[in-house]
C-alpha cells in the first residue's frame, strides 16, 4: 500500500512539475474582440473589452465591458423589432490552467448587468438586468505578449422567467 501511494505521489508530482515549469508571467492584461450573444429571442453582436489582473500563475480578476454593434430583427405579433445590446459590464475571478509557458485553459465565474434595448413599430423601450455569469476558454500568446483568446460564457439572468444567454467570443489579447 505504501508502495502504491509513493507511486501515485511522484506520478503526480511528474504531472505538475512541467505546468510550473510554464509558469505563466503574472500581471496586468487587456483584450479587444467581438462577441456574439444568443438570447434565444435575438441574435446580437458586440464590441468587448477587458482587463484583468493575474496574480499568479493560477488565479486572477478580470473585468469586463461590451457595447452593441449588431442588431437582431425579430417578429413581435407581425411587427418587425430591432433588438440591440445597448452595454454590458461584468467582474469575474479567473482560474487559469497553464498548458504550456503562452497557452491557457480557463475557467471565469463572476457577476453582470446588461441592457438590451428594442424598437420598432413607432415605439421603442429598454429593459436591463442583472446575471450570475460562468464559462471557460482558451489563449495562446504568440510571443509571450500578444496572443488570441476564445472563450464561452453563460449568464444566467436573476429575474424570474428572464432567461440565459450564451456568448462567444474571440479577441486579441496583450499582457502588460
Amino acid at each position: 500500500m505504501k508502495m502504491l501511494l509513493a507511486a501515485a505521489s511522484v506520478a503526480a508530482i511528474a504531472l505538475v512539475l512541467p505546468a510550473a515549469a510554464h509558469a505563466q508571467s503574472t500581471g496586468a492584461y487587456g483584450s479587444l474582440g467581438y462577441a456574439h450573444a444568443n438570447g434565444g429571442v435575438a441574435d446580437v453582436g458586440a464590441l468587448q473589452g477587458r482587463l484583468g489582473y493575474r496574480a499568479n500563475t493560477w488565479l486572477g480578476i478580470e473585468g469586463e465591458g461590451a457595447f452593441g454593434v449588431k442588431k437582431d430583427e425579430v417578429d413581435v405579433g407581425g411587427v418587425p423589432v430591432d433588438v440591440k445590446l445597448k452595454r454590458q459590464l461584468g467582474i469575474y475571478g479567473v482560474g487559469f490552467a497553464p498548458l504550456s509557458e503562452n497557452t491557457d485553459l480557463l475557467a471565469r465565474i463572476g457577476y453582470g448587468h446588461t441592457k438590451i434595448g428594442a424598437s420598432g413599430g413607432g415605439f421603442s423601450a429598454s429593459e436591463g438586468g442583472d446575471s450570475f455569469n460562468f464559462g471557460v476558454g482558451a489563449q495562446h500568446h504568440f510571443d509571450g505578449q500578444n496572443g488570441v483568446r476564445i472563450d464561452w460564457t453563460r449568464h444566467d439572468f436573476r429575474d424570474d422567467g428572464a432567461g440565459h444567454a450564451d456568448v462567444w467570443s474571440i479577441a486579441y489579447t496583450r499582457r502588460f
